[in-house]
């Protein structure tokens, strides 16, 4: 099961030479190990966990699906979209089993500061500002990790070898919304007043070729393997602030290890 990636846009538009080196170059050694260890074995899986960003942008309507061509548009998905494929090369190639997974926007507990969820949240404790990119328009579909965990889990067991399976939330907000709407959970939260909160919200450079919209259509794993999330966003919101909010040890370890500089510059 690969999780492992950089995976922040931001950064990899700093630094794309890291996510090559991680995403690109690290998918492929952990594809050599397994060819190298299990051979012709069929009772094994490699699932490789990757984003519905390396289909690129949409816009006001229509939704990502598995048989949508890639088009990756920042250094961050263009890895991932290079890792996606070289892990079809070896099924195709080599017979290898596996399965790929193309999520939407994950939130939840133990997420990154840099991420936008838990950067609002810890800005939101120590009254800095909040950073939002451009106007706010742009439009992300949100997905809870226990349910993403879940969805995974469910092609780990049930999954065609050779196929992907878009998971999806459901959920669909513009970030200006969804940072109004952490602000007025985290104000009802803390006892503080909602006007507090929000007059945090600040507006700032957009992000080069900032994608306009993410919207994934989750069918195939819904209709052929029988997931479906669990989670209601309000309800995830609620309990991922409230988890920052009891953990602040966990987010300063975070923030004063290799991440520091990065968010202290951004």
């Amino acid at each position: 099961m690969h999780f492992a990636a950089e995976s922040h846009v931001d950064r990899s538009i700093h630094d794309p030479s890291v996510f090559l080196h991680t995403n690109v170059i690290g998918t492929q050694v952990l594809l050599g190990i397994a060819h190298d260890e299990w051979g012709e074995r069929t009772d094994v899986l490699f699932h490789h966990v990757s984003t519905d960003e390396v289909y690129g942008s949409l816009g006001e309507s229509g939704f990502f699906t598995e048989q949508m061509a890639y088009n990756p548009r920042s250094p961050y998905s263009a890895s991932k979209a290079s890792a996606d494929h070289l892990v079809m090369a070896y099924y195709y190639t080599y017979g290898l089993p596996i399965t790929i997974s193309n999520c939407s926007n994950n939130y939840g507990p133990y997420q990154f500061p840099e991420k936008l969820i838990p950067l609002m949240i810890n800005n939101m404790r120590q009254r800095l500002p909040l950073p939002i990119y451009g106007d706010g328009k742009n439009i992300r579909d949100w997905l809870y990790v226990g349910d993403h965990c879940s969805a995974i889990w469910t092609i780990m067991q049930k999954g065609v070898i050779g196929e992907k399976y878009n998971i999806g939330g459901g959920t669909e907000w513009e970030n200006i919304r969804l940072v109004e709407e952490l602000c007025e959970i985290y104000a009802l939260e803390t006892g503080h007043k909602p006007q507090e909160i929000l007059s945090l919200i600040s507006f700032v450079r957009d992000r080069p070729d900032h994608d306009f919209r993410y919207a994934i259509d989750c069918s195939k794993i819904k209709d052929r393997l029988g997931w479906k999330r669990s989670m209601d966003f309000r309800q995830g919101l609620e309990k991922t602030i409230n988890w920052y909010l009891e953990n602040p040890e966990w987010i300063a370890n975070i923030i004063n290890g290799e991440y520091k500089e990065w968010i202290k510059n951004n």
